[in-house]
């Protein structure tokens, strides 16, 4: 009768399979990287990281609290539709409240916001507190992708089917925490619209009102960051830096300011690259596939052609 390792169920097939791909060796050596030679776990209690369907559960929440028609439910009335955002937001509330105190836990420093119950609680008051604010500057991002996109044919239109609004609409919500030093969970709401958008947009980038992504597939846009108000940008176009700083040993320096100013009714077209902490004055057209790492005076015009044609990188065509 043939000895060679089944395929099927039961205890003979778990002892084949540990033969055949010697996992108590895999086990035991997974077991010194993990605790020994390649830690990166605090020493203290272990705790759960933070769900990210729990926090897709959160923004879907409070999206419908602030668009009920639009995102909730489309038959509501006068009637019912505050006890309707009442609950949403009851629900979507009590969920980030558990998942701030969870990523605080879970990053295991007693210093951040959220590390004890009541300051998740007072965190996400706060945070609920700058709702109505928001939805504001979510209008007028929803009306300048209409003015801006003559394809755009109605506001539900923008709102439930274009992914720059999408984007936006986390990034907006992910920006507030992170002004209330919930780094992680903000970061991990940023990496939700990343994922079924193909927008990065960094939690920290300051973003003025009416802005516009088109497309938006392949947008970059990092930490440090600051956009004025009316900017409009199509896709694959990166706000980047251009170097990391360093101490002295190499180290790399946390949070110092490396990714450009654009400042207000700026226009950047496709492909564009740009970086480090230079400024796109206002009006200003950067025109696709242009690489910029120099500053830009107000209402320029600048294309690959103005670029080439200017030996030395002096300042750009004034339109």
């Amino acid at each position: 009768m043939s000895s060679r390792p089944t395929t099927g169920s039961g205890p003979d097939n778990a002892t084949s399979a540990g033969e055949r791909w010697g996992l108590d060796r895999l086990v035991a050596e997974l077991r010194v990287s993990r605790e020994e030679t390649h830690s990166i776990r605090k020493d203290g209690a272990i705790h759960r990281p933070p769900s990210r369907d729990k926090l897709a559960q959160i923004v879907s929440a409070l999206t419908e609290a602030m668009f009920p028609r639009h995102y909730g439910q489309y038959d509501l009335d006068g009637e019912n539709i505050d006890y309707f955002v009442g609950h949403r937001l009851s629900i979507g509330l009590d969920l980030l409240s558990d998942q701030i105190h969870r990523s605080a836990l879970f990053v295991g420093d007693e210093l951040i916001p959220g590390f004890r119950q009541p300051e998740a609680v007072e965190l996400t008051r706060r945070f609920a507190a700058g709702l109505p604010t928001l939805r504001g500057v979510l209008i007028s991002d929803l009306r300048a992708a209409f003015v801006g996109d003559p394809a755009a044919k109605s506001f539900p239109e923008i709102l439930i089917g274009y992914p720059g609004m999408t984007a936006i609409i986390h990034h907006r919500l992910a920006h507030l925490l992170y002004g209330l030093d919930a780094r992680l969970v903000s970061r991990l709401i940023a990496e939700i619209a990343h994922n079924s958008t193909g927008i990065d947009i960094h939690p920290g980038a300051q973003i003025g009102s009416g802005f516009f992504i088109d497309h938006g597939t392949g947008v970059v846009i990092g930490e440090t960051a600051v956009i004025g108000d009316h900017v409009r940008i199509y896709q694959a176009v990166t706000l980047g830096a251009r170097h990391f700083p360093t101490e002295e040993d190499g180290t790399l320096i946390k949070g110092d300011a490396r990714h450009p100013i654009v400042e207000d009714d700026v226009v950047i077209y496709a492909g564009a690259t740009i970086l480090g902490r230079i400024t796109i004055g206002r009006g200003s057209t950067i025109g696709g596939n242009v690489w910029l790492t120099h500053d830009v005076p107000a209402n320029s015009v600048v294309t690959q052609a103005s670029l080439r044609n200017k030996v030395g990188g002096p300042a750009p065509q004034r339109s």
